[in-house]
């Protein structure tokens, strides 16, 4: 990727405060990003380096990046890892998925992982002091599945088969099927499973799960799918299968349901402010692994409508935000 369009796309020239802090004069800070696809959404990349903007980390004054996009050749995940190491940063943020290939190259570069169930996925020993080169955001991932399952066949009256469509390459994709497939049966409901290896299999994924009878679909949380959710989006309402999605912003760009903490929150609340400290010299083990701890239910009725679905009123009312 093109460093001029990673940079436009991190919202250079936000107008935030600038804050002197604890930075070391003349000194240049150097961040390395290891994710499946360029970050987005705009607002939330803007919060992230507003927060390091404020902190005094300003690119182009007293900070550079460099980025690498693993999703269009994941079998260079290694390579990408090893010039991340070699550019010598400060701290590298990386997507959970991303993070053995790059504990295979360094033990002491700070990482900052995001994503996932970080201690369920062996990354790190303990949310309150991790040990080795590694913390992060992590995501109570079973709990969350869960609590979507369960909106979604309230969301869809008489609701008998349901598929979930999973990153087959991520380490806890197994376990939170289980507990899906239990809770499903608890409630007589048929549940399939589409677990995909590559973005090249989701549409003809969820082409099988429609054809099968699956009549609503749950989306597990992974950083593959949201880098292709408009491809969900599109083919899930072309199929009229109501779906429900980890991040909220999902249904404000056009997705059926979703339940979950927004990316702002995320980037902006949580992400950024483990940056700055890592970035002034904290020590890993003393920045804990934290989860997020905002939750919205948002509805998008122009896409039920579009798809025929009628939610209930009950469900409506408990919405965060219904999107007419």
């Amino acid at each position: 990727m093109r460093r001029r369009e990673f940079i436009w796309l991190f919202g250079a020239g936000v107008a935030w405060p600038f804050a002197v802090l604890a930075q070391e004069p003349g000194r240049t800070y150097r961040l390395g990003f290891l994710y499946p696809f360029r970050l987005e959404p705009p607002d939330a990349v803007a919060a992230f380096f507003g927060e390091l903007k404020r902190a005094g980390f300003v690119e182009g004054k007293n900070l550079t990046f460099e980025f690498r996009a693993f999703a269009p050749h994941p079998e260079r995940m290694a390579e990408y890892a090893a010039e991340l190491v070699k550019s010598d940063p400060d701290l590298i943020l990386a997507a959970a998925t991303a993070i053995p290939a790059l504990q295979e190259v360094t033990k002491t570069i700070p990482i900052l992982g995001l994503g996932g169930d970080l201690v369920g996925m062996g990354l790190v020993n303990s949310m309150r002091r991790p040990n080795g080169n590694v913390t992060g955001v992590s995501f109570p991932t079973t709990e969350l599945d869960g609590k979507r399952q369960d909106i979604l066949i309230e969301a869809v009256p008489g609701l008998r088969q349901m598929a979930v469509l999973a990153n087959a390459k991520d380490a806890d994709t197994t376990t939170r099927l289980d507990a899906l497939k239990e809770a499903a049966h608890a409630r007589n409901i048929e549940l399939s499973i589409y677990r995909v290896a590559s973005g090249q299999e989701i549409a003809a994924a969820i082409d099988s799960a429609k054809a099968s009878g699956a009549q609503a679909l749950n989306v597990l949380s992974s950083a593959t799918f949201f880098g292709l959710r408009h491809i969900i989006f599109e083919r899930a309402l072309a199929l009229r299968l109501p779906t429900i999605y980890w991040m909220p912003d999902f249904s404000q760009e056009g997705g059926f349901a979703s339940y979950g903490p927004s990316w702002v929150h995320i980037i902006g609340d949580i992400y950024a402010r483990q940056a700055v400290q890592l970035l002034r010299g904290t020590k890993v083990a003393d920045v804990p692994v934290e989860q997020p701890f905002k939750f919205d239910l948002v509805i998008n009725l122009k896409t039920a409508n579009a798809m025929g679905v009628t939610v209930p009123p009950a469900l409506l009312a408990r919405a965060d935000k219904v999107i007419e």
